[in-house]
């Protein structure tokens, strides 16, 4: 195969499967590592990919463009079973309080919590305020602001105001990026502006992501990687990059 016929193959590979590492296009196409990183190099200067820690995601990783709920709630969810069954280890005791964010893994997680294990649970998110309606074990408390669409979670000025209230045991949270260089980030400005207010608010701060949410970045940043304490994913995750993102601050647990 010449390296030009390469080079595509592996943009068309990049673009349907999301996320490639450097050692797996060199194992399927039989290649050095250094010969991909020339490849992805080539790539990435024609605009067809985006060059990350250990890989490469297509080129619109790096967007301000947000996928709605619904959109992103059939991608990967094999992954966030595994993530979420992983995340219920890190409840907090019967009688802590929790906030929960908005995201199709955390409202997994909401629908997930058990019904004999007291929680205080504070959310922004309709949809995992309505998968806790419900359970007799959740003290549930919706917090205030404009419901956007995209998300269906409440913003705004109201919402990080009602945040700023509170100090919770966990916060369990999700994010559309997490990047060394970039940390932790999501397209829209006030959902990002919720997202910090919620890393403030918390003692313990969890991260639900699955593997294609890393190196990937979106417009706004909303925290450092230092200010997270657990990141959960799934062993799709390049093994590099895990221990760069350990490296940088948080514990990060395979599902």
């Amino acid at each position: 195969m010449y390296a030009e016929e390469r080079q595509q193959s592996i943009a068309r590979e990049v673009a349907s499967e999301g996320r490639l590492s450097v050692a797996e296009i060199a194992e399927r196409y039989d290649v050095t590592t250094e010969t991909v990183r020339r490849d992805l190099t080539a790539l990435e200067q024609l605009g067809l990919v985006r060059r990350v820690h250990g890989g490469a995601v297509p080129a619109a990783a790096l967007t301000t463009l947000e996928t709605a709920v619904g959109e992103r709630d059939v991608a990967n969810t094999a992954a966030k079973e595994r993530i979420v069954r992983a995340a219920l280890a890190e409840l907090p005791p019967a009688g802590a309080s929790v906030l929960l964010d908005a995201g199709t893994t955390t409202a997994r997680l909401a629908a997930m919590l058990p019904t004999n294990h007291r929680l205080v649970v504070y959310t922004h998110a309709v949809p995992v305020a309505a998968r806790l309606a419900t359970n007799p074990a959740v003290e549930l408390h919706l917090l205030p602001g404009r419901v956007r669409t995209a998300t269906q979670a409440a913003v705004g000025a109201a919402t990080v105001g009602a945040v700023g209230l509170l100090r919770v045991d966990v916060a369990f949270m999700g994010a559309n990026g997490i990047s060394l260089g970039h940390g932790l980030s999501t397209p829209d400005a006030e959902e990002a502006a919720t997202k910090r207010a919620f890393v403030l608010a918390a003692e313990r701060v969890v991260v639900l992501a699955d593997a294609s949410k890393v190196g990937v970045e979106a417009a706004v940043r909303f925290a450092e990687l230092d200010q997270v304490d657990l990141i959960v994913t799934d062993d799709a995750v390049d093994a590099e990059e895990r221990s760069a993102l350990e490296a940088a601050g948080p514990e990060v647990v395979i599902a």
